[in-house]
This record gives structure tokens, sequence and C-alpha cells, in this order.
């Protein structure tokens, strides 16, 4: 999805400099040693960013921000804008690309004119009424990439002013979850199957269970492991790390090792335990 910005913003004359996920101190030194004024990526990451600025007394130069892939609620946003940045929210996908736009206070997103989106009951696939919550989905009529009405598997709520009478940029949509068992962590998809896929080939992982919970407001990622680890858990748990590291290209923050039997059968592999109005 990085690549979408990059292009839209070098096509508008801007340097583009990719920064990645982490490292926040080499970011900082990058951010003052070549004066960036403009930041595209997640609020969680751009906030530390601010704050550890702040903290070491460094100048910060970014003064315009467009965040997208987690939710950007009033208080991270508040805290942003006291650093002095303008910040705007996208919500789009790796298939579609840029879908919708929040420039303004609220949460809600500003359909584009394409593509086209709809509100759907995830069950029958039949829309949903202004005010009703279903599943988004999108259609692109691309020649070379078509996609007619893929569920996004986020689900959001119908915001029509005018219904009958209103085409599509005058609508909005407010985000309100996910409709699957993947949940994003720091930006990234991760899905039950790849954790089991991730931790299959480590001898005595039995079970896992993924957890992301918020401190701090950032995202923090915990594997629950049903294993046999024979008192070498310290090294399972880096084998552990390591793998899904690989695998996701997400990090985890702390591996729990948990009694066999502990993960019912039936029990999520993937849970979010975040509490976004906190």
């Amino acid at each position: 999805a990085g690549f979408l910005f990059d292009g839209s913003l070098t096509r508008l004359g801007c340097t583009v400099v990719p920064g990645g996920v982490g490292n926040s101190d080499l970011q900082l030194k990058m951010v003052q040693d070549l004066g960036i004024t403009g930041y595209v990526g997640t609020p969680s990451f751009l906030l530390r960013l601010l704050d550890k600025a702040k903290e070491m007394e460094m100048p910060m130069t970014i003064d315009h921000a467009l965040v997208s892939a987690e939710p950007l609620l009033p208080p991270m946003k508040a805290a942003i804008e006291a650093h002095g940045v303008a910040i705007g929210n996208a919500y789009a996908t790796a298939d579609f690309g840029l879908i919708a736009l929040n420039q303004g206070p609220g949460m809600a997103f500003q359909l584009l004119a394409e593509p086209i989106v709809e509100v759907v009951d995830p069950d029958t696939g039949q829309l949903v009424g202004p005010g009703e919550t279903g599943e988004v989905a999108a259609t692109n009529f691309s020649k070379t990439y078509p996609l007619i009405r893929i569920g996004t598997g986020d689900m959001a709520m119908n915001m029509d002013p005018k219904p009958g009478e209103s085409t599509q940029t005058d609508r909005s949509i407010v985000l309100v979850g996910r409709s699957g068992d993947a949940a994003k962590v720091r930006g990234m998809f991760v899905h039950p199957n790849q954790l089991r896929f991730a931790t299959g080939q480590i001898p005595g992982v039995h079970k896992v269970q993924g957890a992301v919970s918020r401190v701090e407001q950032q995202d923090h990622f915990v594997l629950r492991v049903e294993a046999d680890a024979g008192g070498e858990e310290t090294a399972v748990s880096e084998q552990i790390k390591q793998a899904v590291r690989n695998l996701c290209r997400v990090r985890v923050d702390e591996v729990q090792f948990v009694a066999v039997g502990s993960i019912g059968e039936g029990s999520p592999g993937m849970v979010d335990e975040r509490d976004w109005n906190s």
C-alpha cells in the first residue's frame, strides 16, 4: 500500500524517503538531517516520533501527515495536532487503493468517486440502510485487475444524507471493526493460519493464539503458546518470535507459555483486545 502514496507524492513533485517501521531513533535523525516536512504511515508511530523528539528536545520539521492502517481516535488526533501537525486520515486497501478520506472532525470517511463502494450484510450481500452497519464491499471494473463486489473484511456504518438521491461522494462511512479472523497489528494483517504455519515447525509447540492490545497508545502483540519447552522457554520463545516476524513481518512483543489445554478447542486464533475508547 505504501507504493500507492509513494507514486502519488512523486507525481506531485515531492521527494519521498522510504522509512519503514520501527527504528524510531534512526527515523528521527533522518527527519532532522533531511528536513522532512510530511509523513505517511500509522498515527501511533507518528505520535511516538513526535513525543520522542519533544522528550529529546530535537527540532521537529514534520507539519503535515496523512495516516492510515489503524483507527485515529479523537484523543490521538488531538495529541498529534498539539505538536503542530495538520493531519488527514485515509481509508485504503491493498487491492483497491484509496477508498475514502477524513480531513475534518469526527470519525466519518468521505467516499471518493472510485472505486464503487457498498455497505452490505456480510451473510446475504444485500445493501444495508442508512445508519446501519455492514461489511464494506468494493468494485473497480479495472480492465487489468477487475474486482466485483469484493468484501474488504472491514465493518462500517453506512452514512447517507439523502437516501436514493445522493451520489457516492455525498456518502460516508464510519469504520467499526473487522468481520473476519484476521487482526491488524501495527498496520499489518495477521491471520491465525499464519501463526500456526510459522510455529508449526518448532519442536514442542502444540497450539498458539495471538492477542493484540494497546499499551501507551501502541499495539502490543502477545503470543500465547501451548508447548513442551523442556526448560528451554527462552530459546523457544526467540525461535517463535523470529518465525512469526519472518512470515508476518510483525514483531512479537511477548511470548506467554500456557498450560497444554488452556487454549480451548474453537478458541479464536487471533484475539483483538484493544479498547479504542480508552
